[in-house]
């Protein structure tokens, strides 16, 4: 696990708390196109300045996303950060340190299994072949988690849907399609980010996993979270926040503020669940307000990394 700066108070830090924190006057914000699409998803009407003068002071608002691995070295091997698709011209120049300009034209696939690191792919293994509870009877395939392995952001579910178990892959139903406008509304997509979940194996009709069940289960996360080693996890929903930080209380007395991840060490946001959004959009603009705190908290350990 790398070092990560101290969470103290340093200039930068202050700095950057003072920033997100300092109140806007009402349209001076410019909004890229991906955050207008979530905001109107979530039903709030968006007042847009015809000057772009302050659209640099809204972080994550297009261009390459805070937090993409080639801000940062990593030990004994490249950086990888592809580019984010719908980088809108007011942005493009706007980047956080060290992040690379998007090339014309640049790949944007997303990442495969074949394209793991080979202690990811052993894990892969490990859990395709796991029947350590009884979820393993019902599937179809495990759903190991997709993403960049190097990426900064992880996003935690709390286990495989029927669609899921068809195709093996996190969150691809309709609650997936409002997690990929969240992540676009933060400058990021499936490219940039890794996404898992609780347990790897679809409960049968789609209920939670069971205590147990993720109990057996979690070790598998624990360790992809080891070798990924993002600088910010967001949990969504309340399994994955419970089980995660070992804590019976709701989400709603939980969001609004950053826990810390003992095993491994690991700052956790937590915010509602894409499902749960659906099914209550009236809760949509808390997740919002959510994933902007994510971003501030993003932003403020990238400054405090670039002063240390």
């Amino acid at each position: 696990m790398r070092n990560r700066p101290p969470n103290g108070n340093g200039p930068a830090r202050a700095e950057a708390a003072s920033r997100a924190g300092r109140p806007r006057s009402q349209g001076a914000e410019s909004h890229s196109q991906a955050q207008r699409e979530l905001l109107e998803l979530t039903g709030i009407r968006v007042w847009t300045s015809s000057s772009p003068a302050d659209s640099s002071d809204n972080a994550g608002s297009g261009g390459a996303p805070l937090g993409t691995r080639a801000s940062r070295p990593r030990r004994g091997r490249d950086a990888l950060a592809p580019g984010v698709s719908g980088e809108s011209s007011a942005s493009a120049t706007e980047r956080p340190p060290g992040a690379p300009k998007r090339q014309e034209g640049a790949s944007q696939a997303l990442p495969t299994a074949a394209a793991e690191r080979p202690e990811l792919a052993a894990l892969r293994s490990k859990v395709a072949a796991c029947t350590a509870c009884p979820l393993h009877a019902g599937r179809r395939q495990t759903v190991f988690g997709v993403g960049n392995p190097n990426a900064d952001w992880m996003f935690v579910g709390e286990g495989p849907g029927e669609e899921e178990d068809r195709r093996g892959e996190p969150f691809v139903g309709r609650a997936g399609k409002l997690l990929d406008a969240m992540l676009r509304a933060m400058g990021l997509d499936r490219t940039t980010v890794y996404i898992a979940n609780i347990v790897k194996c679809r409960p049968p009709n789609n209920r939670n996993p069971s205590l147990e069940e993720a109990t057996t289960c979690i070790p598998y996360l624990r360790r992809q979270i080891e070798l990924v080693a993002p600088r910010l996890i967001v949990a969504l929903g309340a399994v994955a926040a419970q089980r995660l930080l070992e804590t019976a209380r709701p989400v709603g007395a939980m969001r609004g503020q950053i826990h810390q991840l003992a095993q491994p060490a690991c700052p956790v946001l937590v915010t509602y669940h894409p499902a749960y959004l659906l099914r209550s959009p009236g809760q949509k603009g808390k997740a919002w307000e959510d994933l902007q705190l994510a971003m501030r908290e993003m932003e403020a350990m990238l400054r405090d990394r670039n002063v240390t």
